[in-house]
């Protein structure tokens, strides 16, 4: 059995981790409530963005926009959106398996001829794909320390310039969909270049006919709501992982403290064993002592 001293040093240990603990769970918490704030002001908006690009779909078919040509995906651009710091359970690595899963079941050739390209938004993906020499694109991890939407649009343009440029034929985004503090759905979606719509059936719709009227030009008005539905759409997309991140942490901290909780009851069950287990030695070391004078 542990000696006490040990086992002292071992409880005033897991005391400390579990005061981080409940203190990085109270920072996650507060900073979950703006992020979650922030996406939840934003959905709205980017839905009906995308809802009005669906309505307009026959009008896109016929627009002279770069964002919409579909071409052979020789060049692919897979943008992982994770964190620039860790101690949230799986966050990060279920981000990063479920791109290298996207790219071994769909580029899997684009991949052995080295035409994958990584972006990845946050530290955590960046030094992960950089160990194993992946083609990465730029260092974003300064996003985080000023999250608006002016500087992830700075990245997005960089991403259509390419795709207009002829350096990715595709772009698709990986990235955990915020649904609850407890709940991230991991999410991947095609950016570039602009999916169709999807046909749906059925009064009230979303994708049933809206008769817009347009003015001055429908030609000018589509052209300027593509690139701005593509800044949209990852701009979302990082506020989705922003918001899931916290709430990932903040779990995480939550059954970190619980575990320290139940091992402090341990600890303290074992060093009252051993107290007592050493009490017991002394009692009867003095008994057999008395007893050794007593017959002497």
């Amino acid at each position: 059995m542990a000696n006490l001293k040990e086992v002292r040093n071992r409880i005033a240990s897991v005391s400390s981790t579990q005061q981080i603990t409940k203190a990085m769970k109270m920072v996650s918490a507060a900073k979950l409530k703006r992020a979650t704030n922030a996406i939840v002001q934003m959905r709205p908006y980017a839905t009906k963005l995308k809802d009005i690009l669906g309505n307009l779909s026959a009008s896109l078919e016929n627009s002279n926009s770069p964002f919409i040509q579909e071409r052979e995906p020789v060049r692919v651009l897979i943008v992982v959106v994770s964190s620039n710091r860790g101690l949230a359970g799986a966050f990060n690595a279920n981000a990063i398996k479920t791109a290298n899963v996207l790219i071994a079941e769909k580029y899997a050739e684009q991949f052995r001829n080295g035409n994958v390209s990584i972006l990845a938004i946050g530290k955590k993906g960046q030094d992960f794909y950089e160990r194993r020499k992946y083609k990465t694109i730029g260092n974003h991890s300064e996003l985080f320390a000023d999250l608006s939407f002016a500087n992830v649009s700075t990245v997005t343009q960089s991403i259509m310039d390419g795709f207009v440029n002829g350096d990715y034929d595709r772009v698709e985004v990986v990235y955990n969909q915020f649904k609850n503090a407890a709940m991230q759905i991991l999410t991947a979606e095609q950016l570039l270049p602009l999916p169709k719509p999807a046909p749906t059936v059925g009064k009230g719709s979303v994708g049933s006919k809206v008769d817009y009227i347009l003015e001055p030009v429908q030609e000018e008005i589509v052209s300027s709501l593509i690139p701005k539905s593509i800044k949209i759409q990852l701009y979302k997309a990082v506020l989705d992982s922003h918001a899931s991140e916290h709430g990932a942490r903040m779990t995480a901290m939550d059954k970190a403290t619980d575990n320290a909780g139940e091992l402090l009851r341990s600890l303290k069950l074992s060093y009252n064993q051993a107290r007592q287990a050493a009490i017991t030695t002394e009692l009867t070391e003095i008994v057999s002592g008395a007893a050794a004078l007593s017959n002497g």
